[in-house]
């Protein structure tokens, strides 16, 4: 018979090696004590509660700050092939197909937690040596969240509601890319990554707002950044956003409206008194296995055709999509109306071949994501059919895309 002694200095034992074995290896051992009676139920439920801690536990190096009360490491692995080709109606000549692999994204971030509401937020993404989020938030109540830094103005359903790892179709659809990748004298550049102040927040029965006071400019680089403005851009932008989400039968909604305005950043060239004015309405129904994704995106844009013309561009989408299992089928379709700005195939689907300036585009997408660990880690995979036509000029005119798209996706 073992004294209290003896048994406890065995368990002493016994228990350094499981702590260097996994956690199977452990519950073998205690199930064989419990059996030789070294231990009862009780004991062995405290032991197998100290020991599954101890495996959770990491040893983390901090600054030790003195409120530093939480650090959360997280990152994003996008790794994707693009084959893509673009046909000009009436040349003998087309551009050079696109055939590759490449690193989407490859973000790393950290959150600091400081207590007392208080948060530091960074995402770099190193794939496009580009800034993703830096700010520093204070949370007052879940009706009260303020930003102060970096990060996506409330502005589209693909570009800021939704994050880029939760992306059905691969990549944004030429709507958003039009109104909110930066501007080339056709794209807005308006919505996205802007520098400034955030307020926002959310009441209990679902309605949510947003507010922001940023910079005109996008720019996502570090000397974008950290630049004090010139007389192209010492102005302020201002942006609003009211929506609802809540459940309906058997499923869950959500509704919202937002509008940007963006003193001298419009105009085919930027200048002084050409203004640009941006909305976007979105709403996405999910029922189990079912979700439904509608866009539109509206626009103002002073002297955004010519010195003499303005514009009125828009566009819209619609994205179903149904899950069987791991398996999710996707089709979304896309249309954008330049109003005489002008865009190319080559601005609004990502890594196709230009297909010369033209005023209207659509785009078909039809795909499936496989989740091999939920959305953490997920393949993907679609076919696109794209279409421009009529010059800007109204002369009619067409260029055609064709190809695949896949990702592979790590989130952590």
């Amino acid at each position: 018979m073992f004294t209290k002694i003896s048994k406890l200095l065995t368990l002493t034992g016994l228990l350094f090696g499981a702590s260097l074995a996994c956690a199977q290896d452990s519950k073998a051992l205690i199930d064989v004590l419990i059996q030789k009676g070294i231990l009862n139920q009780d004991e062995a439920a405290k032991i197998q509660k100290d020991l599954a801690k101890s495996e959770s536990a990491n040893d983390v190096a901090t600054s030790k700050g003195k409120f530093l009360q939480k650090l959360t490491i997280s990152g994003r692995f996008h790794i994707q092939y693009a084959g893509l080709s673009t046909d000009i109606d009436g040349t003998a000549a087309d551009p050079v197909s696109t055939n590759h692999f490449f690193m989407r994204r490859m973000y790393l971030g950290a959150k600091a937690e400081l207590g007392e509401g208080w948060s530091g937020n960074l995402n770099y993404d190193f794939a496009g040596s580009t800034f993703d989020a830096a700010f520093v938030q204070w949370k007052r109540s879940d009706l009260f969240v303020l930003d102060a830094g970096f990060r996506k103005v409330p502005f589209g359903l693909e570009e800021w509601y939704t994050s880029s790892s939760n992306l059905r179709a691969i990549e944004r659809s030429p709507g958003t890319r039009f109104f909110v990748e930066g501007n080339n004298g056709r794209r807005l550049g308006a919505g996205s990554y802007r520098t400034g102040l955030f307020l926002g927040g959310k009441d209990a029965s679902g309605l949510f707002y947003n507010v922001a006071l940023t910079n005109p400019e996008r720019d996502e680089s570090a000397a974008g950044v950290t630049s004090q403005g010139s007389a192209a851009n010492n102005n302020v932008a201002y942006w609003g956003n009211l929506g609802y989400s809540g459940k309906m039968e058997g499923g869950t909604f959500v509704v919202s409206g937002s509008v940007g305005f963006l003193p001298d950043q419009g105009g085919k060239t930027l200048g002084a008194g050409n203004d640009l004015t941006v909305y976007n309405a979105f709403a996405q129904f999910t029922s189990g296995a079912f979700d439904l994704q509608l866009e539109y995106f509206g626009s103002k844009n002073d002297k955004g055709v010519s010195a003499t013309q303005d514009s009125s561009s828009s566009a819209w989408s619609i994205q179903p999509a149904y899950k069987v299992g791991n398996i999710e089928y996707v089709a979304r379709y896309s249309y954008v109306d330049s109003d005489g700005r002008g865009l190319t195939t080559s601005d609004l689907i990502r890594s196709a071949p230009s297909g010369g300036t033209m005023n209207k585009l659509s785009e078909l997408f039809v795909g499936f994501n496989y989740y091999f660990r939920g959305n953490d880690t997920k393949w993907q995979l679609g076919y696109i059919a794209g279409e421009s036509k009529d010059t800007v000029t109204g002369a009619p005119a067409k260029a055609t895309v064709q190809g695949v798209r896949s990702m592979m996706q790590l989130n952590f």
